[in-house]
């Protein structure tokens, strides 16, 4: 039976681990880069951030103004079977569970409203979660958004797509709304058609002379709503990326930690078998 000898036995070993030092070697460089990667991505967020909370404080100034035209006007909530549901998220991830929490409360709202519901989607990452349930009820998704902040112009052309669709007796806009630096919240809009805001017992307090009114003012406060939930959830979306690769980056520096002791340590036993093999092969020399 062929056997090896000791020093073959040694240089087998030192094999295996010089090997293994490789492999450790190419995974700490990897986990390095990707440390880089991340904590670049931090910076970018942290600087967008800043930006996002000014869009969202302008929305949320003209978002205020239309709350309180609609509580003088006091429109009644319609009770119509077609519900039109716009659903505000990203095209982008690496941000947590940021869409899979306002892809949730959709799904809870459609339920909880156990009528006809047709679903508009602002960005395929809700897109592509509410198709697998609610395939049938999307008739209309946007794309490209999430990149800047929301301005009003690109919420008009959406508006005006959205009217395409036709009339509907009761819209809601379901967003993620920025509570903090480290938390948001699903939370919905009301928008009131023209029929009721036409209808409200309230109106006359305004001296309005055209007879387009309450249709201009629904289109309006539909754009106005849409514009505040994007820039909410932009906000949102730009604390949470910082969040997440805050985390990730803090999770790279502790592999590298435990790969750099693993590394040395490995590093150590070769020499250690290197240094038996010396011995090893001098002993038999003498």
């Amino acid at each position: 039976m062929f056997r090896l000898g000791a020093t073959q036995v040694a240089r087998t070993a030192g094999a295996r681990n010089y090997a293994t030092l490789r492999e450790i070697e190419m995974r700490l460089k990897s986990i390095k880069n990707i440390e880089k990667i991340t904590n670049t991505m931090k910076v970018v967020a942290s600087t967008r951030l800043n930006r996002a909370q000014r869009a969202m404080q302008a929305s949320r100034v003209f978002n205020k103004s239309d709350s309180e035209f609609i509580a003088n006007a006091e429109p009644e909530v319609a009770e119509g079977e077609k519900t039109l549901l716009i659903v505000v998220s990203s095209d982008k991830g690496l941000c947590g569970s940021i869409h899979s929490q306002v892809s949730k409360s959709a799904r809870r709202r459609i339920e909880e409203l156990q009528r006809n519901v047709d679903i508009v989607t602002v960005g395929d990452k809700v897109k592509l979660q509410l198709l697998r349930t609610h395939a049938d009820k999307l008739k209309l998704s946007f794309n490209g958004v999430g990149k800047e902040a929301p301005n009003f112009t690109e919420v008009s052309l959406m508006v005006d797509e959205i009217a395409k669709l036709g009339k509907y007796e009761n819209i809601e806009i379901l967003y993620n709304k920025f509570v903090s630096g480290v938390s948001f919240e699903p939370s919905k809009f009301g928008v009131f058609a023209a029929e009721a805001i036409e209808k409200a017992q309230g109106l006359n307090k305004y001296d309005l002379e055209s007879e387009d009114t309450a249709s201009t003012v629904a289109e309006f406060s539909l754009a106005n709503n849409l514009l505040s939930a994007m820039a909410e959830g932009y906000a949102s979306e730009v604390s949470a990326r910082r969040n997440a690769m805050d985390n990730a980056t803090k999770n790279a520096g502790d592999m590298i930690n435990s790969y750099t002791i693993l590394y040395n340590r490995s590093r150590q036993a070769v020499i250690t078998n290197e240094l038996v093999d010396i011995i090893t092969g001098a002993s038999s020399l003498d």
